[in-house]
């Protein structure tokens, strides 16, 4: 399993509010009781729960009721529990992205994008890019189908390779296993990683501990810098292409494509920055109070030791 970084940014968070009865924790959840566990989370205590790939569409489908933007994109990545039992979906995701692209100086305000996956995060992608007004939006997938489906579903368009654009983002998990860290062991459990937050109140004696989860699974391993490119269907002179470059993968080390990217003088933003955005975002869905993002972001860069 790859380590994350959000319990330590929701805590971090939760302990600088003075939120001291609120946690936020990963619960190991069996892949096939997935949509079982989450709807019994709001009774065990549980505030909310963020959601991973490849469970973001079947987190929007047993919701209860989406966001719009939830509803357009076809997926969500969080959840809300609310004290009648009903579970709501929202996709922080999407803003998340934009308010990320922010950091990119003299990105064009309208630029042509390429999205590389067609999952979850990529439909958050090429949603949010298009309601900001990028001028076109492509989708490369290694399964050519599913670029088929998203970019036919969100008015993008689907590209059998990679193209040249303004703007490259990666939506895949490749990238994601870096230096530091161990290699996976073969996954024969097919257990899913569940991180949340919510409050203890009386769920204290409770398997799982109230606040809220995030679920994810094992994600693929990239070798070398040549080898996780070549996954994302680029050689290193073609990433040169590309001005600005996006990878909501995070880790302490650059990935195969940012290191790429910055050898080559793009604009880069890594999925901390991601992750810290839409992080806070479900936080105040959760909380109903303004997330400390700078106290989110270090604790996020600090527990690369963990």
């Amino acid at each position: 399993m790859g380590h994350s970084r959000s319990p330590a940014m929701h805590n971090a968070a939760l302990r600088a509010l003075g939120m001291d009865d609120w946690r936020y924790q990963a619960l190991p959840v069996p892949e096939e009781l997935f949509a079982e566990t989450v709807r019994a989370l709001g009774a065990a205590g549980f505030a909310g729960a963020n959601v991973t790939i490849p469970h973001k569409q079947a987190a929007l489908a047993l919701a209860d009721r989406a966001s719009e933007a939830a509803r357009a994109i076809g997926a969500a990545n969080t959840l809300t529990f609310s004290p009648d039992g009903t579970i709501a979906a929202e996709n922080t995701d999407a803003p998340g992205l934009i308010a990320a692209l922010g950091q990119l100086a003299g990105l064009p305000a309208r630029p042509s994008a390429l999205v590389l996956g067609a999952g979850g995060s990529a439909r958050a992608a090429v949603w949010a890019l298009g309601e900001a007004g990028a001028r076109e939006v492509s989708v490369w997938n290694r399964t050519p189908e599913r670029a088929a489906t998203l970019a036919r579903e969100l008015g993008a368009r689907a590209v059998s390779a990679p193209a040249p654009a303004e703007l490259l983002v990666n939506c895949t998990s490749v990238g994601l296993i870096g230096k530091e860290t161990e290699p996976a062991r073969p996954d024969r459990s097919r257990e899913t990683r569940a991180f949340g937050a919510g409050r203890f109140g009386d769920a204290s004696g409770a398997s799982v501990s109230p606040i809220g989860p995030r679920f994810g699974h094992p994600l693929e391993r990239s070798a070398s810098e040549p080898e996780g490119l070549n996954q994302l269907g680029l050689t290193f002179d073609q990433v040169g292409e590309y001005p600005y470059v996006v990878d909501f993968v995070y880790r302490s080390d650059p990935t195969p494509l940012l290191a790429a990217a910055r050898a080559h003088g793009a604009g880069t933003v890594d999925g901390l920055e991601i992750l810290v955005a839409q992080g806070a975002l479900s936080f105040e869905l959760w909380t109903g109070r303004e997330a400390p993002r700078d106290v989110m972001r270090r604790a996020a860069k600090a527990d690369d030791s963990a």
